[in-house]
């Protein structure tokens, strides 16, 4: 522990985005700096921990905490009111105005970081740097063979056009199965396959859509899938010839860069980072939130372009600029820039 350089807090129990992008980041960022993580929860065994109480006793050197939640900012700051020698950073996804309490929390930060310009437009004080999420591809990669990759998901049509995220209302799946049933009338060739679960609460939504999908006569078509485990995402992706993102709000999606790294065009809303990742005709199209007639002319568009050509120039896109490796690489020279300012340390 003398010898971590940065602590992570961790403090939700539930599974979340804000958990997985950690998560995935950490074994980058620990190659650059050493590092602990505040709370035990989902961690690798191998990850060294430690805990507030220790926090507040580092007192020999300055160190970053970077926080991703109120409540870490919360104890980050006590920790530092009881004499821990930290500056503290915060990570801002937020689409949406922050409450008073928030405002005053990210007012107390030695440093900001926001992921999109899209959340960076919420913030009071526009954040110090812009550093979008990166993606791991060598988990999502192109397949040989894109069409060998569809028929081995043993969907009928002759390439898929999939969604992917749970089953509700927030994440656009209606905007999606309304647009299809529009578009596939006159095109036998795709099928759409809606990836993810469906809990208790939204079973009714989807009722209603499975309702609508057989009075178009189209249940052999757009077919809901599930819930599937995360080893299964990749190679479903990589059957699927676009991706849909039809969020209504997100903070930043991956789901984007990790079909367009799988070799997907993409069809995404006005939500999360996706206007920033998409240049609008070379990686697929974007359209506004909510806007059933500009998806189902985009989704027309798409299904008359070369979505080969299109999944290529996405895959390049991605390999340069949404990387894990270009995501851990600039957050450790903003911890270092942090940390060294005012001749710290």
């Amino acid at each position: 522990m003398e010898v971590a350089q940065l602590i992570l807090g961790n403090s939700n129990k539930r599974f979340s985005g804000v958990t997985s992008t950690m998560l995935q980041t950490l074994p980058e960022v620990r190659k650059l700096m050493p590092l602990a993580v505040m709370g035990r929860h989902h961690l690798p065994s191998s990850t060294s921990t430690i805990r507030f109480w220790d926090l507040v006793l580092l007192r020999d050197r300055t160190r970053i905490f970077h926080a991703r939640r109120n409540n870490e900012m919360i104890q980050a700051l006590a920790a530092r009111k009881l004499g821990a020698k930290i500056k503290i950073i915060f990570t801002s996804t937020a689409q949406r105005h922050h409450t008073r309490f928030t405002r005053w929390l990210i007012s107390q930060m030695d440093g900001i970081i926001t992921t999109c310009s899209a959340a960076n437009s919420y913030l009071e004080t526009p954040a110090n740097i812009v550093i979008p999420h990166g993606i791991d591809l060598e988990r999502y990669q192109p397949p040989i063979d894109k069409q060998k990759a569809w028929e081995a998901l043993g969907f009928p049509g002759e390439f898929g056009i999939g969604i992917f995220g749970r089953v509700r209302p927030s994440k656009g799946i209606d905007i999606l199965v309304d647009s299809a049933i529009h578009v596939l009338k006159n095109n036998p060739k795709p099928t759409v396959i809606i990836v993810g679960e469906t809990t208790p609460k939204f079973r009714d939504y989807q009722n209603t859509l499975q309702a609508k999908i057989e009075k178009a006569g189209l249940s052999k078509r757009i077919i809901f899938h599930g819930k599937k485990p995360s080893n299964a995402l990749p190679g479903l992706f990589q059957g699927m010839s676009i991706v849909a993102a039809l969020s209504r709000n997100e903070g930043f999606g991956l789901t984007v860069p990790e079909a367009m790294a799988s070799g997907c065009a993409v069809l995404a809303s006005h939500a999360g980072a996706w206007q920033d990742i998409i240049t609008e005709g070379l990686h697929g199209f974007t359209v506004p939130v909510d806007d059933l007639e500009a998806t189902q002319a985009s989704l027309k568009k798409l299904l008359d372009t070369d979505l080969e050509v299109m999944g290529s120039a996405g895959r390049e896109h991605v390999e340069k600029h949404y990387t894990i490796q270009r995501e851990a690489k600039s957050l450790v020279d903003f911890y270092q820039k942090i940390l060294h300012e005012d001749g710290d340390n």
